[in-house]
């Protein structure tokens, strides 16, 4: 199996940090923009059922937003670890190379193409459950 030599490594870290820091100036741009100013923003001020219901709504797509970011995060902090261990090129199913240019794409990708590819089949809605 082919490892990443240093330039590589380099390029896959840059991609992991350009990746966390958007994710953080997006998380902060959305928490600043939520609570209570914000339900009134979106709900108004002299609101009914209707209005609140909607605003309710985008309270929970805004919510949704930022645990699907945090999640990336943890991914990403996972990515780093890898990268550091030397494992980051290595499939968690079948131990073959990753590749460099996938990693490049997505740095948490823990899969090789053909295995990701036959989660996605049995899996469609997702990743398989955990235990």
């Amino acid at each position: 199996m082919d490892s990443l030599d240093d330039a590589q490594s380099a390029h896959i870290k840059e991609a992991i940090d350009g990746r966390e820091r958007q994710l953080r100036d997006e998380i902060r741009a959305t928490v600043g923009e939520s609570g209570d100013q914000r339900y009134i923003e979106l709900a108004g001020s002299t609101h009914d059922q209707g209005d609140e219901s909607v605003a309710n709504e985008l309270m929970d797509l805004e919510n949704a937003q930022v645990q699907r970011h945090v999640a990336e995060l943890r991914a990403l902090d996972r990515a780093r670890t890898r990268l550091k261990d030397g494992e980051i090129n290595i499939c968690i199913d079948c131990g073959r190379e990753i590749g460099f240019q996938r990693l490049l794409a997505n740095p948490t990708a823990v899969r090789c193409i053909e295995c990701q590819t036959a989660v996605e089949k049995r899996y469609p809605g997702g990743t398989p459950p955990r235990l």
